[in-house]
């Protein structure tokens, strides 16, 4: 019997109207397009306007483009996996929510949150999902409002993040396509350098807790940086060694958009072309679990059946993975 794995068949994407510049920033904290470009490569980002919205209402937008373009109808799916930080509220899960408004009835949903990794880990949970033929259409999203948890009075963050969606369809194949191989990992002791104090179990919300601004992103920069550049590109490599892969097997490098400076530094260890890595970072920022599925949807008329793809991404936690996957069309 022929292996089943799980192949990405469409993808759609989203990002806000609104474009929050460089130059504005300038005149909200003290910094400017230069040292912003300098330090992390971003020259704008996307930010979700509007009273009530969240992230399911950019989700269901990148979701609604897979329907349209593939003829899907909603009550076909029977998973919804949405990876997302800034989950619409802290119950019920925004998977649930998504699933609602698009009229999906026949599907289980959930939110899986590990960080900037968060896409990575939603499509091998999902693709095992296909692979062990319990679900025949799953939808992959990975999206989040940066923005509703971002202190724009702090420089060391505001700068950095950005808002926006994209969403994949998987189902099963019994060629070589799709899914080949992955490798995640986590070391909790990374949640000191990058979280967000309140707002949980342990400092539930209070007058205190907003008074002292501990519902916003706090990161210590300095020591994400340096385990970031270290496990994206030991992971990266990893996965290229035993799939026996090098620079002129892989089409594409799809690193998540968190600094330029870490972009280079996976390519480079990996030993690929620029020409070979997608980069959208400087017009979307750091979108956390939507900057991989962004740049499919972005690149996706560039993709060619059989393109041997890398996915790999860094996030709190720590959380950190790499995923190989076969282009299915194109």
């Amino acid at each position: 019997m022929s292996k089943i794995r799980a192949v990405i068949t469409a993808i759609g994407g989203h990002v806000p109207d609104y474009v929050l510049t460089n130059e504005e920033l300038s005149k909200m904290v003290d910094t400017t397009d230069e040292w912003i470009m300098t330090r992390v490569g971003i020259k704008e980002r996307r930010i979700l306007k509007g009273a009530d919205k969240g992230t399911s209402d950019m989700a269901v937008e990148a979701v609604r483009q897979i329907f349209d373009k593939t003829g899907t109808k909603p009550e076909e799916i029977d998973l919804l996996i949405c990876a997302t930080t800034t989950p619409d509220h802290l119950f019920p899960a925004t998977a649930n929510i998504i699933s609602d408004k698009l009229g999906i009835k026949n599907a289980h949903s959930f939110d899986l949150n590990a960080g900037c990794s968060g896409f990575v880990y939603a499509l091998d949970c999902g693709s095992q999902y296909i692979e062990a033929g319990s679900k025949k259409k799953a939808i992959i999203v990975g999206a989040d409002k940066m923005s509703s948890i971002v202190d724009y009075s702090d420089r060391a963050t505001c700068v950095l993040f950005g808002d926006g969606a994209g969403a994949v369809l998987l189902e099963p194949t019994t060629e070589e396509f799709g899914v080949i191989d992955r490798i995640l990992f986590s070391d909790g002791m990374g949640r000191k350098y990058l979280n967000m104090k309140a707002g949980g179990s342990v400092m539930p919300p209070s007058h205190e807790s907003i008074d002292q601004k501990l519902h916003y992103i706090f990161q210590d920069g300095k020591h994400v940086f340096k385990h970031a550049v270290t496990c994206m590109a030991d992971v990266s490599a990893e996965i290229m060694s035993r799939n026996n892969l090098n620079a002129n097997d892989i089409a594409w490098l799809i690193p998540h958009q968190a600094n330029l400076r870490i972009i280079d530094a996976v390519s480079d260890r990996m030993g690929l072309d620029k020409s070979k890595v997608m980069i959208n970072i400087q017009r979307y920022g750091n979108t956390t679990s939507g900057t991989i599925p962004i740049c499919l949807w972005e690149w996706e008329n560039q993709l060619k059946k059989g393109d041997n793809i890398i996915l790999a991404a860094f996030g709190a936690g720590f959380t950190w993975g790499a995923v190989y996957l076969r282009w299915g069309y194109g």
